[in-house]
């Protein structure tokens, strides 16, 4: 299948974009104690991490260095965590007879940068990982920093890598609706989701019903349109697990960045025993 070139969007205003995730990183670091609480139930809980570069060095915000993503897998295993896919989450909420092991843990990531292919992909098939990753086409085979769709086709191959939709290309409605008309930003939203998931399922031949919230944005209108729009389940970044009483158009997620040692990612995910994963550091 040959790539469709469409005439691509321009990339819309990148300062906006880096100021928005280090308000949700400031917001997120403010929100730890919130996060940790030692009465969780793990079986009744499921954690959603979610992440976006990849590199040998954290060169900005969203990258996680390798060493950093390897101690984190190694700390999940190593503390009796499974590895499920969010398909399989969607299903523990919305189908009476699902199940999920008791400390259910999926990966998620955003955008589709070039490192998922160049560097998460040798180690997700190394170890067998399956992850969902949620694009913007209009970046693909478009932007240099981002994937092509003969790429995210040999990931789909591969049988790890779910692709789902992150909207055309990544918008920020908060800053749409407060400069269109009501019914102007309503067709927006509408032609954000359905040219999505319609470009994504003609370029994969695979079936697009979940969806990432550019920036973790969404209200109960936002979500009226994903459902008409065919989606199952949405997901945010707010940075808590998902428990049985979560909106499915709305699921959050944990922010993963490169500051999220085992010791840090144990405390959000509420694991209060270090022992055996080689920590040495004391959860407050």
């Amino acid at each position: 299948m040959h790539d469709k070139k469409s005439t691509p969007r321009p990339i819309r205003n990148r300062f906006i974009y880096v100021l928005a995730l280090v308000v949700v990183l400031l917001g997120l670091a403010a929100s730890d104690d919130v996060e940790a609480s030692p009465t969780a139930d793990h079986s009744e809980q499921v954690a959603v991490l979610v992440y976006h570069r990849f590199g040998e060095s954290a060169l900005d915000s969203m990258t996680v260095r390798v060493t950093t993503f390897e101690a984190q897998m190694r700390f999940l295993r190593e503390h009796g965590y499974e590895i499920v896919r969010l398909r399989d989450v969607v299903d523990w909420l919305s189908l009476p007879d699902a199940k999920l092991p008791p400390k259910a843990v999926a990966l998620t990531v955003d955008d589709g940068h070039r490192s998922v292919y160049d560097i998460l992909r040798p180690i997700a098939l190394r170890e067998r990982l399956p992850f969902t990753l949620f694009v913007y086409p209009s970046a693909i085979s478009n932007a240099s920093y981002a994937l092509t769709w003969e790429e995210i086709r040999q990931l789909q191959a591969s049988g790890l890598f779910d692709v789902q939709s992150h909207t055309y290309w990544h918008p920020n409605f908060n800053i749409e609706r407060a400069r269109r008309a009501p019914a102007d930003f309503h067709r927006f939203v509408e032609r954000q989701l359905v040219d999505s998931r319609t470009r994504i399922e003609s370029e994969l031949g695979t079936s697009v019903d979940m969806l990432a919230w550019p920036f973790g944005i969404v209200d109960d209108d936002l979500m009226a349109s994903a459902k008409t729009a065919g989606y199952r389940a949405a997901l945010t970044i707010e940075g808590r697990a998902i428990d049985k009483q979560a909106r499915l158009l709305a699921l959050p997620r944990l922010l993963i960045t490169d500051a999220d040692s085992p010791a840090v990612l144990a405390r959000r995910l509420n694991e209060r025993d270090l022992q055996g994963a080689g920590e040495r550091a004391r959860l407050p």
